[in-house]
């Protein structure tokens, strides 16, 4: 990441108030040649004042030395160059704390002001020293040089280092709005790609879930009604060999069923990640996105369900299934028959296999009363059971239960916008009954 703001502070590496040791020696060698250059101009200082050289000299190596402070108090630099102006010193001084005060962090009135004084004295020296010079002979020319050479000095020494020092700081402080810009905008990409994982892993756990739901309702019926078929086979075998041989055909049937679901929607996932797989691979070389996963488990799960159905159309069927494997089964049908969006259909038929599933297995023969109802704008249906003429007659076919039936349907239901409710009845049967909306 980039070192801005908090991060640039603890990058500091110079002593004292400088950022780095490269800065601290470019300050002292420019406050050595200052002091130098002040020194020397400290002699002729003296003899103007009538001060001892030594006197003057001091004053002018600690006039220059103060450049050292250009990056702490830069105001304090150009005060100090103003003062010592009319001594004829710290020329260096005057220009390179300028150049600080304008490209230093400061309010610009600030600045205009002290640059404003800084042409000011300068422009005021200038000219009086040129005036003593043409009084005592030295310059011939004509009066019109004496100004034109304070406005010209004192433009010189001010302008440019001020025009530059506004310069260098404007650009320091685009470069600083860039990389601070920069920093935002990787740690939102940083942030962006840990909600697309978060969403990634959401998907995935979403889709394992509606995978793992197409499955138990696709095998988990077919298999309890050839488990039931089974057991019938075992009891009628020896006494009524027909029948035997009806309930083993069945089975055949439903194993053959069970299986051709279950390779078809198999299938359809496995085409569907070997298209996600060349579509990556074309797009570019790079690993698929995370995101990726989600969408194609997404596309195989809604390819299963929009090419292989089911339909409440073949409820009939299925209730003909049950009826086969010995369960007392009726089915009412309200309102006028319509088609729904797939998603409805299926739900509502998979909520009537799951509780007719359930019944096999937890109350075997129980006679079972299944209502569907068509209305405006929702349709119910409702799966009610009464008590198994034999207690132990649940236990007997041996069908395990995995405790996940009411929980897929209620995630069907739900997610749909629909109501589901299950519960024992007052009889000591048991009720499943749920509500989709139409739309």
């Amino acid at each position: 990441m980039t070192t801005t703001g908090a991060d640039h502070a603890t990058a500091v590496t110079g002593p004292w108030w400088w950022s780095r040791w490269r800065s601290a020696v470019l300050d002292g060698a420019l406050a050595l040649v200052s002091a130098l250059e002040c020194g020397a101009e400290g002699i002729p200082f003296a003899r103007d004042a009538g001060v001892p050289l030594s006197a003057g000299i001091v004053f002018g190596l600690l006039a220059g030395s103060v450049l050292l402070l250009r990056r702490k108090w830069p105001i304090a630099v150009v005060l100090v160059s103003i003062a010592i102006t009319p001594a004829q010193m710290g020329f260096l001084m005057g220009i390179v704390g300028l150049y600080t005060l304008a490209a230093a962090e400061l309010p610009r009135r600030i600045i205009v002001a002290l640059a404003g004084m800084s042409l000011l004295g300068t422009m005021i020296v200038t000219f009086v020293r040129v005036k003593q010079d043409m009084a005592r002979g030295d310059l011939t020319l004509g009066d019109w040089f004496v100004p034109f050479a304070a406005v010209t000095t004192s433009l010189g020494l001010t302008a440019p280092p001020l025009l530059l020092g506004l310069y260098v700081g404007a650009r320091r402080r685009l470069m600083e709005s860039l990389r601070e810009r920069a920093d935002s905008l990787e740690r939102e990409l940083q942030l962006l790609a840990e909600r697309a994982e978060e969403r990634a892993e959401w998907a995935r756990g979403e889709e394992r879930t509606r995978i793992a739901r197409e499955m138990h309702d696709v095998v988990a019926h077919r298999v309890s009604l050839m488990v039931v078929h089974a057991a019938a086979l075992q009891a009628v075998a020896r006494k009524d060999p027909e029948k035997a041989v009806r309930n083993a055909a069945l089975v055949g049937d439903m194993g053959r069923q069970a299986l051709t679901e279950l390779r078809e929607m198999l299938g359809v996932l496995r085409s569907g990640e070997s298209a996600q797989r060349r579509t990556a691979s074309s797009a570019s070389s790079a690993a698929v996105p995370l995101a990726a996963v989600g969408v194609a488990a997404a596309v195989a799960a809604s390819r299963v369900a929009e090419e292989e159905g089911p339909w409440l159309s073949e409820l009939e069927e299925l209730i003909g299934q049950s009826a086969a494997a010995g369960m007392a089964v009726d089915l009412s049908v309200e309102g006028e028959v319509r088609s729904y969006a797939v998603q409805i259909e299926q739900t509502a038929y998979r909520v009537v296999q799951e509780a007719l599933t359930n019944v096999h297995k937890h109350a075997a023969g129980a006679k079972t009363h299944v209502r569907l109802a068509h209305r405006g704008v929702e349709i119910a249906m409702q799966v009610e059971n009464e008590p198994p003429p034999e207690p132990a007659s649940a236990a007997s076919v041996g069908l395990p239960s995995g405790g996940n039936g009411l929980v897929g349907m209620r995630e069907r239901v739900l997610g749909l916008g629909g109501v589901f409710v299950s519960g024992p009845t007052d009889a000591g049967g048991f009720r499943v009954s749920a509500v989709i909306p139409a739309v």
